[in-house]
């Protein structure tokens, strides 16, 4: 068994006033290999203006690797499903979602229309940038392609903050079957666009070098009711990088716009 990651920075978590007393509930879903370290700054940062903010840790993430080999798109729309089941009694509802978890978060949007009353998507997986991950893509349905033992390796993660990314938590490995799984969920989350009704931000980054920003703004044109935020520095991980004051400050007034009759406070 692999060393485990530092629980302390991997770990779910929930903030801010009981969901019945909050405005608004916000879900957080992280990325793909990920972990709630990930969003922990965009909980904060809604949680001081009185947001309730719950970020579950995704079946198989942040633990080991040999935990990714028993979960995969099922368990991670399960809980996905069931961390918003949570958020009953919440006034309004928005989802937030980095990279695989903003493909969850549309899924969700679709699915509970009368639920989910705001959308956030920062870099959504839809389309990978790597030329070996387009590859794959098109090779998953080979028959006889066996992945069952075939692992990939990990050895940073996208942050330009060479600070940041010093201290990030990285999963060292990772089976390749989960990576099937991602091109499921994003087929998936391409089809469930025209059932999204409620109004969305999307925050893409020129320099990712994860996902295509080109498919990024793409989706923004074809959701309902959503604008976009292009960020000019830092790479993948939004929340964690060079401009990521400038996504909280934008996804701070998205979601006080959902809610107008009730202000969000100014927070500390």
């Amino acid at each position: 068994m692999s060393q485990r990651l530092d629980d302390a920075k991997t770990a779910p978590f929930t903030l801010g006033p009981a969901v019945t007393e909050a405005p608004v509930a916000a879900l957080l879903l992280h990325g793909f290999t990920g972990s709630p370290w990930e969003l922990r700054p965009v909980g904060e940062a809604l949680a001081a203006r009185g947001l309730h903010v719950v970020c579950p840790r995704l079946p198989g993430h942040g633990t080991t690797p040999e935990a990714m080999l028993w979960a995969g798109m099922r368990e991670w729309l399960e809980a996905a499903t069931a961390a918003l089941e949570s958020l009953a009694g919440a006034r309004r509802v928005v989802v937030i979602g980095l990279s695989m978890g903003g493909l969850l978060a549309m899924v969700l949007a679709a699915r509970y229309r009368t639920r989910v009353q705001g959308l956030v998507l920062m870099a959504p997986a839809l389309r990978l940038k790597a030329r070996d991950a387009r590859a794959l893509r098109r090779l998953r349905w080979l028959p006889g392609l066996d992945v069952k033992e075939r692992w990939i390796e990990k050895k940073s993660t996208d942050i330009e903050s060479n600070e940041v990314r010093a201290g990030a938590p990285i999963l060292p490995r990772y089976p390749l079957a989960r990576v099937f799984d991602l091109f499921a969920l994003a087929d998936l989350a391409h089809e469930s666009e025209r059932r999204i009704t409620c109004p969305s931000l999307v925050i893409g980054a020129v320099n990712d070098h994860v996902v295509d920003t080109g498919a990024v703004l793409a989706l923004q044109r074809r959701l309902p009711f959503s604008r976009r935020l292009l960020l000019q520095r830092g790479f993948h991980i939004i929340p964690r990088d060079t401009d990521r004051a400038v996504a909280l400050t934008e996804i701070a007034h998205f979601v006080e716009g959902l809610s107008p009759s009730v202000p969000l406070g100014a927070g500390t």
